[in-house]
């Protein structure tokens, strides 16, 4: 088993940002663009707002969650292009469409994350997606864990990947 430590910052980054651009491509037809890494200006604006969390973890040689933060309308318009509805249409389902395309959204991306890793020698398997709909949602630091939280934007829209890792 390779050692924790060769997970380096920049590796972390370079495999959320290919899942990232590659879940938004295939599902969206959009481009994602990698803003910045910043817990503090990844969030910023969030709180006034309603938005989804939509979480997968993994366990294996490396245990960690990552969280997608997208904000409501966000969500809905992911919904209304992968499920090819209108927007009344996606309202009208109560929420129940967006929350099973930002399920979707997040176990593709949290996929690809985990399979680069497991390329890289860590092999692990993925937990099932939770999803959490509201306002003023935050994302806690588990305890001995490296935190990595990205910024990205996806057409006009904002989504943040908070990413959490642990060693075995």
């Amino acid at each position: 088993m390779a050692a924790f430590s060769l997970i380096t910052d920049q590796l972390v980054q370079d495999f959320i940002v290919r899942a990232v651009q590659n879940v938004c491509q295939t599902m969206l037809n959009q481009d994602a663009s990698f803003v910045e890494r910043s817990p503090i200006a990844a969030y910023a604006g969030f709180k006034e707002r309603p938005h989804v969390f939509g979480s997968v973890g993994f366990v294996g040689d490396v245990n960690g969650i990552v969280y997608l933060c997208i904000p409501d309308d966000f969500a809905d318009d992911a919904a209304s292009r992968v499920l090819g509805m209108s927007a009344s249409e996606i309202e009208m389902s109560g929420g129940e469409y967006t929350k099973d395309v930002v399920g979707e959204i997040t176990n593709m991306t949290v996929g690809g994350f985990k399979n680069a890793l497991c390329d890289f020698g860590f092999p692990c398997k993925l937990t099932l997606p939770t999803i959490v709909r509201g306002d003023n949602l935050a994302v806690a630091s588990l305890k001995s864990s490296a935190r990595h939280t990205f910024h990205f934007t996806c057409g006009a829209h904002r989504l943040v990947a908070d990413i959490q890792l642990r060693p075995e």
